[in-house]
């Protein structure tokens, strides 16, 4: 049995789609957003359990798109 909070959300993170499309680096957003690597990394694989606002408004102006541009539903 796999426990609650290794369950899928059911949300995908389209963050690695958004940078292709953008000709843009995971290291080139981070330096943009002032967010490390390592936490865009968790972000962009799916592996985030929540989010900050602040951090979601900063990704989103960094890469000139609206919030259902980066989360959509995976179900």
């Amino acid at each position: 049995m796999v426990a609650a909070d290794d369950e899928a959300t059911g949300i995908h993170c389209r963050l690695d789609e958004l940078l292709i499309e953008r000709g843009m680096t995971l290291i080139g957003l981070s330096e943009l957003v002032g967010i490390s690597v390592v936490n865009l990394s968790v972000l962009k694989n799916d592996r985030a359990r929540a989010i900050r606002y602040s951090t979601l408004a900063a990704v989103c102006v960094a890469l000139d798109c609206e919030v259902g541009d980066l989360l959509v539903r995976a179900d």
